[in-house]
């Protein structure tokens, strides 16, 4: 019969690391005597992150003495004690390879069910001073797993552990964690997992989203795009950067001019998907050269992309791109890129922007005019007034195309024309997108400040939309995703501090900076957080792909292999470097 050892607990505790301080429930110690184990937690112990750690699903955290033994050999260790790998129960037995999820044991007076393996997690790197072991964890399949509390109870060290139910498709723990975060899948296992009730929701959710993934679909693009490329030869994208040439520049509004670029070669161009974009790298002064993201905002022709650019009162480049770029000038171009496109289907549309946001919007916008698309569609648009709405005509002609449109316009600092019953003056609110009437099942995609975004979300949702039909698109740096670790004021991005590295050049294009590398640097994931960029991680070993960034030109080498190689065009930033200049979505 397999033993409950011992039962460690420990409340969240601020910990010093790397310059920064994180909030964690990880140091965890032995405990004498009985402890009451309820719904949340083993009383006296607490988590410090509750997004990963914590909370009815993950209540407590069992981790096997044959794993301690293993890692003391494994490691050259003799300082491993209990609770040292932040568990709560350290168990004699019920190894990774033989526990199932959803299996139910007995445990001094309290019953538990199997959740989900460990979450790979650095603060188990951090807690043993080792800082790859989230990836050895699964790539020695000695996880450990979470327990669900059915019955609460009395627990003590020394308690016999009674396999009461077994689990449904007998699917092991260490065979769950494979399925999530190594490669070669077996389908077979992961439809498996997706029939046990007791599987927690966010692992239920990645499997959902594998096995979609495995699915025969069709090529990206709407009908007939993808093959008319194949016969024309194009490729659907070139590596790094290529030369285009400035057609013709056309003032939209005071402050908004569009660029139309075309093949300086005369070769014809890839195809792009409404709502990608360009980057640019420009030489805009004596410097090194400065990389920017503009949305295509029209279809692209077979010779030519448009971009549309706002003059910002403080943009370098916007400036640059406003004053001194002409026709006949050559641009370095990288490929169209960007998840935030419109997908063929059959439910509403509604197309939502603010400002210079109606960008990639207004390209989803050309698509289903000259698709004559039968959808439902909703234009949305938010403007501070006629002057500065730009594309006015352009979209109000595009939506007469359209068998089923909806045209409506805020001017934040003017009222409407007189018969312009689409147009009100001030802000959408949630009472106003109440009466628009989008119904629940529509697809909405969102373009504007972080601010518009969040609140017009927000409306969405409470009108009935599901979360993840509303998509967003954004430029600036993303929220960063650092878990754990205590906020601090926000930094503007700057160049790393220390002596400047002779390496290649490193460029941030979301934030702005581009640096020479320095070995002094772990990772591209360590310069971007010694520049202040905002960054997202998790397990920093090349684990669980939070820190993936699309990598717009370069070539990395992989300092620690990742146990999973990310899609081509990626990258994992948290153990990567550069052998050449490379230019990072970040």
């Amino acid at each position: 019969m397999a033993t409950l050892l011992s039962v460690n607990v420990g409340m969240p505790t601020d910990v010093p690391w790397q310059g920064r301080t994180v909030h964690t429930g990880a140091w965890k110690t032995p405990v004498q005597g009985p402890r009451m184990v309820r719904r949340l937690n083993v009383d006296g112990d607490g988590q410090g992150d509750l997004a990963g750690h914590g909370g009815e699903i993950r209540a407590v955290l069992v981790y096997q003495s044959q794993s301690y033994q293993y890692w003391r050999r494994r490691l050259g260790r003799d300082d491993l004690a209990f609770g040292m790998f932040g568990e709560n129960f350290t168990v004699d037995g019920l190894s990774d390879d033989e526990v199932c999820i959803g299996d139910r044991y007995r445990i001094g007076e309290a019953e538990f069910e199997v959740t989900q393996p460990r979450v790979t997690c650095y603060r188990v790197g951090m807690r043993l001073g080792e800082p790859t072991m989230a990836s050895l964890l699964v790539a020695h399949h000695r996880p450990g797993f979470y327990l669900r509390v059915l019955t609460e109870g009395r627990v003590q060290a020394g308690d016999g552990i009674t396999l009461t139910r077994r689990g449904p498709e007998e699917l092991s723990v260490a065979d769950a964690d494979a399925l999530l975060y190594l490669p070669d899948r077996d389908p077979a296992k992961l439809r498996k997992a997706l029939n046990i009730p007791a599987l927690s929701p966010g692992w239920q959710q990645s499997f959902r989203e594998l096995a979609a993934a495995r699915q025969p679909r069709q090529e990206p693009g709407w009908p007939g795009e993808r093959a008319s490329a194949r016969q024309s030869g194009q490729e659907p994208g070139w590596p790094g950067f290529r030369t285009m040439r400035v057609a013709r520049i056309v003032p939209e509004t005071p402050d908004v001019s569009s660029v139309y670029l075309d093949s300086a070669d005369g070769t014809p161009l890839p195809e792009a998907r409404p709502g990608q974009y360009l980057s640019l790298r420009l030489a805009v002064d004596d410097t090194v050269p400065t990389v920017r993201s503009y949305s295509l905002s029209a279809v692209p022709t077979v010779r030519t992309y448009r971009i549309s650019v706002k003059r910002e009162s403080h943009g370098k480049v916007s400036g640059y791109i406003h004053a001194a770029l002409h026709p006949g000038d050559l641009v370095d171009i990288a490929s169209p890129r960007g998840t935030f496109v419109l997908e063929a289907g059959t439910r509403p549309v509604a197309l939502v922007s603010a400002g210079i946001g109606a960008t990639p919007v207004l390209a989803m916008l050309h698509r289903l005019a000259a698709a004559r698309d039968p959808r439902p569609v909703w234009w949305i648009h938010t403007a501070h007034d006629r002057a500065h709405h730009a594309f006015a005509d352009e979209a109000h002609a595009l939506l007469t195309q359209l068998p089923d449109a909806h045209e409506h316009i805020y001017y934040t600092s003017e009222a409407p024309p007189p018969g312009a019953r689409h147009i009100s003056r001030g802000r959408p609110t949630a009472p106003a997108f109440t009466a628009l009437g989008i119904p629940t099942d529509a697809d909405a995609y969102l373009c504007g400040p972080t601010a518009f975004m969040n609140d017009v979300g927000g409306y969405l949702r409470a009108h009935g939309l599901r979360a993840e039909r509303i998509h967003t698109e954004q430029f600036s740096a993303l929220p960063a995703v650092n878990p754990g670790v205590t906020p601090t004021a926000a930094v503007r991005p700057h160049q790393p501090p220390g002596p400047t590295g002779d390496g290649p050049l490193v460029t941030f294009a979301r934030s702005g900076i581009s640096t020479p590398w320095s070995p002094a640097h772990a990772s591209l994931l360590d310069l971007a957080e010694a520049c202040d960029i905002p960054t997202r991680w998790s397990c920093r070993t090349g684990v669980c792909h939070t820190c993936v960034t699309h990598l717009v030109a370069g070539d990395i080498a992989y300092t620690t292999p990742p146990l999973e190689l990310p899609e081509a065009g990626a990258v994992l930033v948290c153990c990567s470097e550069p052998t050449a200049e490379v230019v990072l979505d970040l």
